[in-house]
């Protein structure tokens, strides 16, 4: 079978963009590559096997978890159901987070609170002269992180913690994508069917994840500091309330991403606010 004749099959199946980006994840080429090599011969294996992924994919499962890596920040990383997928609007979170480090401080200790895959650390580590500690509840999450860490070749800490509870350093820099879908808040079936609800919700329709990083983080905080917070854009406000309730000192920077919605919340206590 050559690959046209493979993805054929695979539109007939599934929706024809997962079709062409599953083949392009296989052979690890760019979608424009593709086509040099439509008459490219097959052997069985490699058939049975994208007609396999074909069919999770058909059955709902999300074809990031389906390859088991994606692309985030220039870096790929590898993801599987115990983790979040990396998403663009966590991407802008770590560039403006990037800008701000780097204005404000030189070889900073960072804390990636919740960190899932370890995206949002390691790419800070790759970007920035920084000691970086990963933190997780979940061990199944944090084994993932650690496998991203010696895949990319990136030394940092991991973490087993319950927010705070097993952290014991200080920090010029803590950042997180917490849980903050409430338990009535409408979602996509195929997020709600196939990532883990650990890291997508939590009480208080969402908020309490937030409320506890604000009341526990000032003992884990250097003098000087900065927090950057990925949002639910649907309590963006209730959120800043609390923050400004703990942080009424400090200055608070709303962000929006690319579709126009609050997504970012930074605090600020530097020399320079």
């Amino acid at each position: 079978m050559k690959i046209r004749d493979l993805l054929e099959y695979g539109k007939s199946v599934i929706e024809e963009d997962l079709a062409r980006n599953l083949l392009c994840a296989l052979f690890n080429i760019k979608l424009m590559d593709l086509y040099t090599i439509y008459d490219k011969e097959l052997d069985d294996e490699f058939v049975n096997d994208y007609k396999s992924k074909v069919e999770r994919i058909k059955n709902n499962e999300p074809i990031q978890y389906v390859i088991g890596n994606v692309d985030f920040c220039d870096l790929n990383f590898i993801v599987n159901k115990n983790v979040l997928i990396p998403r663009f609007e966590t991407e802008q979170l770590v560039m403006e987070s990037i800008e701000l480090i780097n204005k404000y401080f030189k070889n900073p200790n960072i804390l990636d609170l919740c960190t899932g895959s370890g995206c949002i650390g390691l790419t800070l580590k790759s970007k920035i002269n920084s000691n970086v500690t990963l933190s997780d509840i979940s061990k199944e999450a944090l084994e993932v992180a650690r496998e991203n860490s010696k895949r990319l070749k990136l030394e940092v800490n991991t973490i087993e913690s319950d927010l705070f509870n097993n952290i014991n350093d200080k920090f010029d820099v803590i950042i997180s994508n917490p849980p903050y879908i409430g338990y009535d808040e409408e979602i996509m079936d195929l997020v709600k069917n196939n990532e883990p609800h650990l890291a997508l919700y939590a009480d208080n329709n969402g908020l309490a994840i937030y409320e506890r990083i604000f009341k526990e983080c000032k003992e884990h905080l250097n003098e000087e500091f900065i927090i950057g917070l990925e949002l639910n854009s649907l309590i963006y406000q209730e959120i800043y309330d609390l923050a400004k309730e703990y942080f009424n000192k400090s200055e608070l920077i709303l962000k929006k991403d690319y579709c126009d919605r609050y997504r970012m919340l930074f605090i600020l206590n530097t020399k320079h606010n």
